[in-house]
């Protein structure tokens, strides 16, 4: 390991099992979000970690989840599947368990299995199932598994329940709406005062909240009858992550919001390109501090994750970072300039 490397813990890393890809062509379901589904394999992920730095991922399966299958059995035995797939990925890898949401009471029983049995670091939740937000009512079985355990719950994006815009691909834009509507519902309903113990985990630098923030604080106050500066503190609450969303415009409207220590390194990777992870991945380790670097790379989300704060893996060779530097630097060049090649 050498003295520059960044060591990063990546929270938002994705992995796409042989069999989940089958049902989901099987479903008739070719792509999620609006891109088509990449390859996924433990051994491109294992080389995308050490491109980027980092010793570990905690890996998660994307929308849409386990809950396209309409069936509540075959959900739940299909969350039970990808759960026991990822807790056998090698050791630098962690996992986000699979729940078979919008049903709260099953999803509850499977992320008790995932945590106490299987050794799940949290629990991935999309932000709206078929429909159903977070914090819409029913779901407290589930809010009280988890508060129980002090889980990490990883809030990720789904297809908005509405047709998409012609145009308009739902990762663009829709994406981040779905995670603010979830967000605004869980503050606006009371789940994260009322289950204090749960560590959200917002993705995408939390869509809008950062920037909308005290827009919807004043909004929920204004229904409530909750002091502002209380909603804004419960929207503080949330530790979001970098995924695609280290840019120079959105990267320190999310610092000057977030509390400290509550933003978290985050790929989106195999989604995201490899080289759209080393565009952002070089803005922060080329606009940061060395502090405030270290902190979103690995310190932040230690006290999450303790157990995966141990061996090192292996560095890159220097030249191989400054390889996917120079490509984020091409990759940006080319985004701000599209005729160029």
């Amino acid at each position: 390991m050498t003295a520059d490397s960044p060591r990063r813990i990546d929270v938002h890393h994705h992995l796409i099992p042989p069999f989940y890809r089958d049902l989901l062509t099987k479903a008739g379901i070719a792509e999620a979000g609006g891109r088509a589904l990449p390859d996924w394999s433990a051994e491109a992920a294992l080389e995308q970690l050490d491109l980027l730095g980092t010793d570990t991922a905690v890996v998660s399966v994307s929308t849409p989840g386990a809950g396209f299958l309409t069936d509540p059995a075959e959900a739940a035995d299909l969350a039970r599947r990808l759960n026991e797939y990822a807790a056998g990925l090698p050791e630098r890898f962690g996992w986000f368990a699979t729940v078979p949401m919008p049903d709260a009471a099953a999803s509850a029983a499977e992320a008790v299995r995932a945590l106490d049995e299987l050794g799940a670091d949290g629990v991935t939740l999309l932000a709206n199932n078929r429909g159903t937000y977070l914090g819409a009512p029913g779901q407290d079985a589930l809010w009280r598994a988890l508060n129980d355990r002090g889980a990490v719950v990883f809030v990720h994006p789904a297809d908005l329940p509405a047709p998409a815009v012609e145009g308009i691909p739902p990762f663009a834009a829709d994406f981040l709406l779905d995670t603010t509507r979830a967000a605004f519902l869980l503050v606006r309903n009371g789940v994260v005062r009322t289950y204090p113990d749960i560590r959200f985990i917002l993705s995408h630098a939390g869509g809008f909240v950062p920037y909308a923030s005290h827009r919807m604080a004043v909004t929920i106050a204004g229904e409530t009858g909750r002091s502002p500066l209380d909603v804004l503190d419960d929207f503080r609450s949330f530790y979001f992550d970098t995924a695609l969303s280290s840019s120079p415009a959105a990267l320190p409207t999310l610092l000057a919001f977030a509390r400290p220590g509550h933003v978290l390194f985050g790929s989106d990777w195999p989604f995201a390109p490899s080289i759209a992870g080393q565009y952002f991945a070089t803005a922060l380790d080329t606009e940061l501090a060395p502090t405030t670097l270290a902190a979103i790379n690995r310190t932040n989300a230690l006290p999450l994750f303790p157990r995966l704060g141990g061996t090192p893996a292996p560095a890159p060779s220097r030249n191989l970072r400054r390889s996917a530097q120079r490509a984020g630097a091409r990759f940006f060049f080319r985004l701000v300039n599209p005729g160029t090649k």
